[in-house]
């Protein structure tokens, strides 16, 4: 039970009330780990929007995206749905076709290091 000379702080994570040792931000471990997570989500999902924007700028995104059948796991570009088993695609992510081989290729399988 806190006493009126030890401060408490709200957890920004589940908001409960704790006294803080130190610097503490977080209530516990868990919560810390929760907020790192969250900002790491953030960060990727801003990279993502980023590497779209010059495509939906030239209204070319759809082009540029790669879709995958559930049934036949057959890869698709720029088709919502596969033409074999007349289901729709789950998008898989940014991509094209191979000029080598017409094979629909993702980005994140071309550059495996990046984080797109």
């Amino acid at each position: 039970m806190p006493t009126a000379l030890q401060p408490t702080r709200t957890c920004p994570i589940c908001t409960t009330s704790f006294v803080p040792q130190g610097r503490a931000i977080y209530c516990s471990h868990a919560c810390r780990q929760r907020a790192f997570h969250l900002r790491w989500l953030q960060d990727r999902q801003l990279r993502l929007l980023e590497a779209a924007r010059p495509l939906r700028r030239r209204r070319n995104l759809l082009a540029q995206t790669i879709y995958e059948c559930p049934r036949c796991e057959a890869r698709l570009v720029s088709e919502r749905r596969c033409p074999d088993c007349n289901l729709m695609c789950k998008r898989v992510g940014l991509g094209g076709e191979c000029p080598h081989c017409s094979e629909p290729v993702l980005l994140a399988d071309l550059f495996p290091d990046v984080e797109l």
